[in-house]
């Protein structure tokens, strides 16, 4: 397989388990002088004072770390870009917050790619991965896979590439991205 050409900042969101990281790192090692920014190293990165989101009302400090977690990775991603690397920048990004995330990079071509596999097929991903890391996605007093779904769907605005990667593989994915990401995912 050849390498792709550059194409400055791409945008991976969805929910929990949707297969973001899995999709931007082999989207990024198919591209030449490639970064994956996963958006949740910032939000690891507070040690003390953490405030989560997780529930369909999250408190106004878990808002304000969310936000200035999508500063950030919006600033590294430009800095990235203006270097000369196509950024994979990988996070989940619900509602309004795609938005200010989209208005916050600087960088061009910017792309939004969504993976909205359907929700009983993101169950069963963060099963498979809990059974096989210990990871648990979705923990029992926050949202469910369904709710969060719903809430991903109504509340996100339709801007990109909206993909249902829920009969794709990795590669079947990327290769869709790919074919699509410049005609179909540009803001």
């Amino acid at each position: 397989m050849g390498r792709e050409q550059p194409l400055s900042i791409i945008v991976i969101t969805g929910i929990q388990a949707a297969g973001k990281s899995t999709v931007a790192q082999a989207l990024a090692e198919r591209l030449d002088r490639s970064v994956h920014l996963r958006g949740d190293v910032f939000r690891k990165m507070v040690v003390n004072g953490r405030a989560e989101m997780g529930s369909a009302r999250p408190p106004a400090e878990a808002v304000r770390q969310l936000r200035l977690r999508h500063a950030l990775a919006a600033t590294v991603a430009d800095r990235y870009a203006e270097a000369g690397f196509t950024v994979l920048l990988q996070d989940i990004i619900i509602g309004c917050h795609l938005a200010e995330l989209v208005a916050a990079v600087r960088g061009r071509p910017l792309y939004v790619v969504v993976l909205a596999p359907r929700p009983d097929v993101v169950q069963a991903r963060a099963e498979a991965r809990r059974l096989a890391s210990g990871k648990t996605a979705y923990k029992p007093g926050q949202q469910s896979v369904a709710e969060l779904d719903a809430a991903f769907r109504l509340d996100t605005p339709r801007i990109g590439l909206w993909l249902d990667t829920s009969e794709l593989t990795v590669p079947q994915t990327v290769a869709e991205i790919l074919a699509r990401v410049r005609a179909e995912a540009s803001v």
